[in-house]
């Protein structure tokens, strides 16, 4: 899919936490919008996106002067309280626009030299193992945070067509793992897998999280219903994996690998 690129000079970068996210005191998007175009993705339904020409994909804003605006808003911010940033809450900051633009590598240089007290990468894109040297400044008040929705394959090309492939993501959570930084696979929002997903998780990551639409869309599902998301299930004959009750089936089989302390359920595996 092509995307058209928009500079634009935003008047913040640090926004306050809330809804889902009100475990942190702030989130923090490199970018408005996002190149991979999930036909999953919450944001499709939020008015960053349908307030905008175009649909939700091709067009990305980039966030010029964003590292200088960070440092005065966190140095500001870490007066008064206790700074956590979830980085990111509506676009993916290792989009492939972050390859020639780094804004995420500027915001991160900028954290390395006035650290927040904990901060949580959110991404599905193996461009994060590029960062490793600045991850690791952080210590263990980072966690990274990659999402592997299912193991295979053409479950991913159906409903993420324009994302990275799953290989790469396990590569990259591998590495970061290995280098010592803090990390999580996150299964979210879960697809169809097959029973050897627990198996090939195991040793790539710290711990995993597992959310579904029901319970992390922010809107107890009604966003995916209203985006027509049931009728891709449909399509492929797996209508019993689009049930609330899904994540227990996932949550038991996951049981017979990892350990209940390395698992977390939706909102709780996201808080710092």
């Amino acid at each position: 899919m092509q995307q058209e690129l928009f500079y634009k000079v935003p008047k913040n970068i640090l926004n306050k936490g809330s809804g889902f996210l009100s475990g942190y005191s702030h989130s923090l998007n490199p970018y408005t919008g996002c190149a991979y175009g999930c036909s999953f993705c919450y944001v499709r339904q939020m008015p960053v996106a349908t307030f905008r020409e175009g649909e939700w994909g091709t067009w990305v804003d980039v966030k010029k002067g964003a590292a200088e605006l960070l440092q005065k808003e966190l140095t500001r911010a870490k007066r008064k309280e206790a700074v956590t940033i979830f980085m990111s809450s509506s676009t993916d900051p290792y989009q492939p626009v972050e390859h020639e633009e780094r804004i995420t590598r500027s915001l991160l240089e900028v954290m390395v030299e006035n650290p927040p007290d904990f901060l949580f990468v959110q991404t599905r894109s193996p461009m994060a193992r590029r960062d490793i040297d600045l991850f690791l400044h952080l210590k263990h008040n980072i966690r990274v945070s990659m999402t592997i929705e299912t193991d295979r394959e053409e479950i991913r090309k159906h409903f993420t067509p324009d994302a990275p492939a799953i290989r790469g993501r396990l590569k990259t959570l591998e590495l970061l793992k290995e280098a010592g930084v803090p990390t999580q696979a996150t299964i979210a929002p879960l697809l169809p897998s097959s029973q050897k997903f627990p198996d090939l998780l195991k040793g790539k990551a710290d711990r995993i999280c597992i959310d579904d639409y029901f319970m992390g869309d922010g809107s107890g599902g009604r966003r995916t219903k209203n985006l027509g998301i049931y009728a891709k299930y449909k399509e492929l004959g797996l209508e019993k994996w689009y049930e609330p009750m899904t994540y227990q089936k996932l949550i038991k089989r996951f049981k017979r690998v990892w350990s209940e302390e390395q698992m977390y359920v939706s909102r709780e595996g996201f808080l710092p």
